[in-house]
């Protein structure tokens, strides 16, 4: 189940500016190339088959990548910039409704609920950074393991972890995450993927101040 190719531009004169063809060659060259992975894995994807799929030619794929390796690069760098900003907005407070006091959001459910959205809104790319970086090389495992740091960060300062212990549990709850969505878009369970958030959110819930003390926190996010 993959989203469809960027559109590409029409033959001959268009009028447009370099720049903008520029990047509607990049982002189509992108979508190409999540979505042949998607298909046939980072081996099995030549580019031969970005080129076919992409509607570019040679010449074009190797004036903006120096290779299929630096074109995954880019494809990877694009899917976590544009999971990173979902999960970004959900983590900041809504603005309060006419001056009223603000509400209490559920952070954590909205983080979640951003990150799995996310994956499902374009799981060509979500299989690109969760199963296919594995083939890519040290470098882009390496990159992954930052995310994954980031998103432990951001589960720390909602769940209120402040000690050594607290923040252990956080990033075995990450990483617990991560294989179970891994498996869901590994088998293109994009139900299955969405069906996590709940009980995620009840083991947090049923924690006690094993992740943080926002838990048991009056004030606290969770509700």
């Amino acid at each position: 189940m993959t989203q469809p190719a960027a559109r590409q531009l029409p033959r001959g004169r268009h009028g447009l500016p370099r720049e903008q063809v520029i990047a509607s060659q990049r982002e189509r060259i992108l979508q190409a190339m999540a979505e042949a992975m998607a298909e046939n894995g980072y081996v099995g994807t030549s580019v031969a088959v970005i080129l076919k799929r992409a509607g570019v030619s040679r010449e074009t794929f190797y004036e903006q990548f120096r290779s299929k390796e630096d074109c995954f690069e880019a494809a990877y760098e694009r899917a976590v910039g544009g999971l990173l900003t979902r999960i970004s907005h959900a983590a900041q407070p809504p603005a309060p409704p006419n001056g009223a006091a603000p509400a209490e959001p559920d952070r954590m459910s909205r983080i979640l609920g951003a990150y799995l959205e996310g994956l499902v809104a374009e799981p060509a790319y979500a299989r690109l950074f969760l199963v296919e970086v594995y083939a890519a090389g040290s470098k882009a495992v390496a990159r992954r393991a930052l995310l994954q740091e980031s998103f432990v960060a951001l589960m720390a300062e909602v769940l209120g972890a402040h000690t050594e212990a607290q923040r252990f549990a956080c990033q075995t709850l990450a990483a617990g995450v991560s294989a179970m969505v891994t498996t869901r878009i590994a088998a293109d369970d994009l139900e299955g993927l969405i069906a996590l958030r709940e009980p995620l959110l009840e083991l947090v819930r049923r924690s006690g101040d094993l992740y943080g003390s926002a838990i048991t926190d009056p004030q606290s996010d969770l509700p």
